[in-house]
């Protein structure tokens, strides 16, 4: 009953909220409508999620928090977009609060050498109105790989609790993570590792 008052009364701030600015509330879902500038990294709403096989049984995923970073996004030149983001390793969470401790030990991620992975991008080509492939060079456990996001736009407008313009992003790839180093059990859970992220971006100025 607890979380039943809880979420009507959020919910009943939210409506209200918009009903006191409907226009704060107004998204564009077409990425050339988009304002273009300079944007920070939201790191509440910006999710790194990743999936392997385990053992052939099942796709075990878990997730990256805390990213930080810019996007200089130019939806009247997109070419000229540029993506800069780090995750700090040691964030890396499972359903395992055991399994949390492992990846971040020497025999998987080893957090405490290499604390961050980066990803910097070096193109940026449209395939769709909304769509984009992003080339860019991925850090990860000390190494340095060119890697390809598929990037969706999902929509931009003014965010009705914070009043921060906002632009949110979809993207996936697969990566090996043999070719970073990360071989631990190779191949009984598996060595393709499948990225799917959210991005919030807020425009700064």
């Amino acid at each position: 009953m607890k979380f039943s008052l809880f979420s009507a009364s959020a919910m009943a701030l939210t409506v209200g909220l918009l009903a006191a600015n409907p226009a704060s509330a107004q998204v564009v879902t077409n990425a050339a409508q988009a304002e273009s500038g300079t944007y920070d990294v939201e790191p509440s709403h910006t999710q790194v999620g990743f999936s392997v096989l385990h053992f052939g049984f099942t796709n075990y995923t878990g997730v990256f928090s805390n990213v930080t970073g810019t996007l200089k996004l130019d939806t009247k030149n997109p070419a000229d977009s540029k993506l800069s983001v780090t995750i700090p390793v040691d964030s890396v969470q499972t359903t395992s609060a055991k399994l949390d401790g492992e990846l971040k030990s020497d025999q998987w991620f080893d957090a405490a050498k290499f604390p961050k992975a980066t990803f910097d991008s070096t193109s940026v080509r449209l395939t769709g109105h909304n769509d984009a492939i992003v080339t860019g060079n991925l850090t990860l456990h000390g190494v340095t790989k060119p890697e390809t996001l598929k990037v969706h736009f999902i929509g931009a407008g003014v965010n009705p609790l914070d009043k921060k313009y906002t632009s949110g992003f979809e993207a996936t790839t697969t990566i090996k993570r043999s070719d970073f180093g990360v071989k631990m059990y190779v191949p009984y859970v598996g060595d393709d590792v499948h990225l799917r992220i959210a991005g919030a971006f807020e425009r700064q100025g």
